[in-house]
């Protein structure tokens, strides 16, 4: 009989390879498969898809607590690191790409921006099935016990039967409570935006600098997206995909530009 190889999993994230979210993520998938971990040296936050191409990257091993894993720390991004991963570091191409677990909300509109999510997207993109996990607590010891059987089964699902080609999945996670979470809710992406303003100050020198703010506004209101869900105690599961063509608007911009 012919032994089978474990699925091969790249674990990454962009809040930097000690966070705990990551540990977490490691821990989990180290009970589905063999695990390689490529994940920024410092936070990345922000960063969206952003790559390094202006400077070198550096990818050394480290090992941050004990386990089974191979793990790297990468100077890059989130999407350097993917990259790098599949491309230079992996010995055959990986089976699942997971992104996470990040320390804060990617619902909605906040995908755009997410190194977390970004990760997930540039994994499709090299054909991999590629999942982005949020949990909606910004506290470096956040509590992620209550969501890891339900990573480990979204993890088993992808694993079992994959993803449509060209498509991740973004999963976010309310943050813990006395109440056990209602369940998962696969649904889309809520239709809100960022009300920003910016705070002026002046450094010793007199010269200005800026700290950003805002408040996130839900101008969705239906009861079938990401929002509604977590407002609901329901992890969110929203299909995200890296075409980013309005296919719908193609009519009325030939239209537009026909003479």
């Amino acid at each position: 009989m012919t032994k089978t190889a474990k699925p091969l999993i790249l674990v990454t994230n962009d809040d930097g390879v000690t966070a705990p979210g990551i540990r977490t993520l490691i821990r989990i998938m180290n009970s589905l498969g063999d695990v390689v971990v490529v994940a920024p040296d410092s936070p990345q936050s922000g960063m969206g898809h952003a790559i390094t191409i202006h400077d070198t990257l550096r990818c050394v091993p480290t090992q941050q607590d004990a386990g089974p894993q191979v793990e790297y720390a990468c100077s890059g991004t989130p999407v350097d690191c993917v990259k790098l991963a599949v491309h230079e570091i992996l010995d055959r191409r990986p089976d699942l790409i997971v992104s996470g677990i990040n320390h804060g909300s990617n619902a909605s509109v906040n995908v755009i921006y997410s190194g977390t999510m970004s990760a997930a997207v540039e994994g499709a993109m090299q054909k991999v099935p590629s999942i982005g996990f949020s949990l909606l607590d910004y506290a470096w010891d956040a509590d992620f016990s209550a969501a890891e059987p339900f990573i480990k089964r979204i993890a088993q699902s992808v694993l079992a039967k994959g993803l449509p080609a060209g498509v991740c999945l973004n999963v976010n996670i309310p943050k813990a409570t006395d109440q056990p979470y209602a369940g998962v809710k696969v649904c889309r992406q809520t239709m809100g935006h960022w009300e920003e303003d910016f705070d002026r100050r002046e450094d010793p020198t007199g010269k200005p600098y800026y700290w950003m703010r805002g408040a996130f506004v839900d101008s969705d209101g239906g009861d079938d997206s990401d929002i509604w869900a977590l407002e609901h105690h329901y992890l969110s599961v929203v299909p995200i995909q890296f075409d980013l063509t309005a296919h719908h608007a193609l009519a009325s911009v030939h239209g537009l530009l026909d003479a």
